[in-house]
Order: C-alpha cells, then sequence, then structure tokens
C-alpha cells in the first residue's frame, strides 16, 4: 500500500532541498573571499603552509605597513578610486546621452550607426592598445589621468543598455516637454534621466568593475609607480626578489572590497537594470 505525501510535506521537503542546496551553493562560493581575508592576516609562511590555515592571526599591522612601504597604500587607493570615479561618471553621461537619441530621435542611418556601436563589441581590446598609444603619444598625454579615462568613454554596451531602457520611455511625455518649451537637454536631464535609475545603477556597477580591475590598458599607458592603480601595484609585488605573500593577499583584500561594498549596496538596482535592458526590442 503506497502512502501518500500530502500537499504540504511535499512543498516542505521540495523548499528545504532548495534552501540547502543554496546554502551549500553560497558557503562554497564564500570560501575564496574568506580565506583571502584570513590569509591577509598571516605570515608568508602560514599563507603557503599545508594544511591552509582557516583563522584570523595577529599578523595584518605587519603587513600592511609591508604594503605601504612597497606599493604606497595611500596613493594607489587614490588614483584607482579618481580614474574609476571619474570614468564611470562621464561613461553614464555619455552611454545615457547616446542611447537616448538612439531610442528617441529619428535621423537617417540610425540603424546603421546602431549596429556598427554593436559591431564594435567584438574587436579585441588588444587590437586598439597600440594606435590609442600612439594616439597618446603624439598629444603629450601618456602617464596621465586623462590617457586612462578618455579611450573607453563611449562604451558599446553602455550605449546598448541605455537605448534598451529609454525605449519604454513614453514619447507623449517628450513631446508634452517640448510643446511647454524645453529644449532638448532640459527634456533629458530633468525628465528622462530622473526615471533610469536603475539603468544607470547597473551601468555604473558594471563600469565601476570593469575599470577599477583594469590591467592591460594602464600598463601600456603609464609608467611611474607613483601613478599606479592597484592592479599594477599589485602586480608589482610579484615582481620582487622575496615575495610576501601575506602582503599580497592583504593588497587583494583591499582592491576587492571597495567592488564587494558596491555591488551590495546597489545589487537592486543592478538586476532591475539589467533585466529592464533584457526584455525591451
Amino acid at each position: 500500500m503506497k502512502i501518500k505525501r500530502k500537499p504540504n510535506e511535499a512543498r516542505f521537503a521540495t523548499q528545504f532541498i532548495t534552501y540547502a542546496f543554496l546554502i551549500v551553493g553560497f558557503l562554497v562560493s564564500l570560501f575564496p573571499f574568506y580565506l583571502m581575508f584570513v590569509s591577509a592576516t598571516h605570515t608568508s609562511g602560514d599563507v603557503v603552509s599545508y594544511p591552509p590555515k582557516l583563522y584570523f592571526t595577529n599578523n595584518l599591522i605587519n603587513n600592511f605597513h609591508a604594503l605601504n612601504s612597497d606599493i604606497g597604500i595611500g596613493k594607489v587607493f587614490f588614483n584607482s578610486l579618481f580614474i574609476t570615479v571619474t570614468y564611470t561618471l562621464l561613461t553614464i553621461i555619455l552611454d545615457s546621452m547616446a542611447g537616448y537619441a538612439l531610442a528617441k530621435f529619428e535621423f537617417k542611418g540610425k540603424t546603421f550607426l546602431f549596429t556598427m556601436i554593436l559591431v564594435t563589441i567584438m574587436i579585441p581590446s588588444q587590437v586598439l592598445l597600440i594606435p590609442l598609444f600612439k594616439l597618446m603619444t603624439s598629444i603629450n598625454m601618456v602617464n596621465t589621468y586623462p590617457a586612462v579615462i578618455l579611450p573607453s568613454l563611449a562604451n558599446a554596451f553602455g550605449i546598448f543598455l541605455m537605448r534598451q531602457n529609454m525605449l519604454v520611455f513614453p514619447d507623449s511625455l517628450i513631446e508634452a516637454a517640448r510643446i511647454d518649451g524645453l529644449s532638448e537637454f532640459p527634456i533629458f536631464f530633468r525628465i528622462v534621466l530622473p526615471t533610469m535609475k536603475p539603468a544607470m545603477a547597473a551601468l555604473g556597477i558594471y563600469m565601476f568593475m570593469s575599470q577599477w580591475n583594469n590591467f592591460m590598458w594602464p600598463l601600456v599607458v603609464l609608467r611611474t609607480p607613483n601613478m599606479y592603480t592597484f592592479p599594477l601595484a599589485l602586480a608589482g609585488l610579484n615582481g620582487m626578489s622575496r615575495i610576501n605573500y601575506g602582503e599580497i593577499m592583504l593588497g587583494t583584500t583591499l582592491a576587492t572590497l571597495p567592488i564587494m561594498v558596491i555591488f551590495m549596496f546597489f545589487q537592486k538596482q543592478f538586476v532591475s537594470g539589467i533585466l529592464n535592458g533584457s526584455v525591451k526590442g
């Protein structure tokens, strides 16, 4: 005789298995970050010891002093933060304006232009390194902040994301604003842009992460250690004659924390902006 489970019992069993699987996945995903944070408090020998030590120790201050002595944490952090924040803000503005024009204006060749913008996504960034470096050299911008920020401001992904989100903005509101006498810039900044906060947050997080972790282009265009960002400074630690792995782990932790904080605060807007951009035609 078969015993039939009640619907509530079956639902509870399904939810239990689902949540158990999610908890296990969460812990597995979190473990590398925990190991990195713990290793930041260890000596170099403890970091590479086997089995690995999974508890905090009291060597954090020594690692911090060693890291600050080798790379200058304050200057490196300022370089990374200034370049990344400036790049992110300018990219949001420029990509939003381009997306608005492609979504709400009718002009000859618009479809072709948008197609060409999307085609640029398929071009490997390495192909552009030499031409961009020659350009920066010719205008005397090598080893400067603008040399890192300017080349990738007009981002194809950002333009696409903002265009997709702006397609659903009511044309009637724009026409009403024009009838009331507003020009295009006030309409864009005062009426259209405030409704695009989820998309702007998604774009901002994506651009912040990509620029904060950017290594190849800053490596090409920055020449002196006082201009280095976190990826360059940390890469220099690996080239030292004596590698302090506890110091490297602390530097990696400091470089990772801003990204984690930004994503934790804006994750809802990030998901909302990506989903809105994915379903609009």
